[in-house]
């Protein structure tokens, strides 16, 4: 697969992550996360959470129990080193502007995620 083609799936994995976020789908974000290697999460204004089922239970917070914010993205851009991927890309909640960094790796021939992070920009 060329770098090209693989940079599109990772961005591909990026949007979906993203999709089930404004959609307030559970199970789809449920399906977007390793269920084989190490997870962890940072929600802004959050302590750090790691494991699988600590990981999803936040999500669970956030789309199901909590008043999910739209969400939209720009200025994503990824690096790929082997079978690991980073996408960095800026998260527009109304007024509010995020950095985010998303780290996928490949997993039965799928891009998944073992890492969220999002916090307020500076200034």
């Amino acid at each position: 697969m060329s770098e090209i083609l693989d940079k599109a799936a990772v961005l591909e994995a990026n949007d979906a992550f993203y999709d089930a976020f404004r959609q307030r789908d559970y199970l789809a974000m449920e399906q977007l996360w390793s269920k084989q290697r190490s997870i962890c999460c940072y929600h802004p204004g959050w302590p750090g959470i790691t494991g699988r089922e600590d990981v999803l239970d936040s999500w669970y917070s956030i789309l199901v129990l909590g008043d999910t914010p739209d969400i939209d993205v720009s200025d994503a851009t990824v690096i790929r080193n082997g079978k690991t991927a980073m996408v960095f890309c800026t998260e527009h909640l109304g007024q509010v502007s995020l950095i985010a960094t998303n780290t996928f790796v490949v997993e039965q021939g799928e891009w998944r995620m073992v890492h969220h992070q999002a916090a307020h920009l500076p200034g």
